[in-house]
């Protein structure tokens, strides 16, 4: 007599779990390497945006430094600032040397 065709372990496995298996192991390995793929991007696109952030941080700096005063220029600056304040001072010094020499003739300041 023929036996009524049962659902064994054996075909269990063999039937449904080996290819469920399969098909999640072949998913996690997939879902891996697209991770690394996109992690890999990521990190060349983070390291070319910061050389760029470098090579714009350099150029800044290079265009601040060629923009401000130079040394010689500074020097000039600081030597006609004396200058006029030597000027200023033997001013003083002349109108106060007047107003000593009038006073002591009497006359108005």
């Amino acid at each position: 007599m023929e036996q009524p065709w049962t659902l064994n372990l054996a075909w269990w496995i063999s039937v449904v779990e080996l290819p469920a298996l399969a098909g999640l192991f072949w998913l996690a390995w997939r879902n891996r390497r697209d991770t690394d793929d996109g992690l890999d991007d990521a990190r060349h696109e983070f390291e070319t945006g910061l050389a760029h952030l470098r090579d714009g941080l350099a150029a800044y700096k290079l265009e601040v430094a060629k923009s401000y005063a130079s040394i010689p220029y500074l020097k000039e600056v600081e030597r006609r600032l004396t200058a006029h304040l030597l000027r200023i001072e033997n001013k003083l010094d002349n109108g106060l040397d007047r107003v000593r020499t009038d006073s002591g003739r009497g006359g108005a300041p």
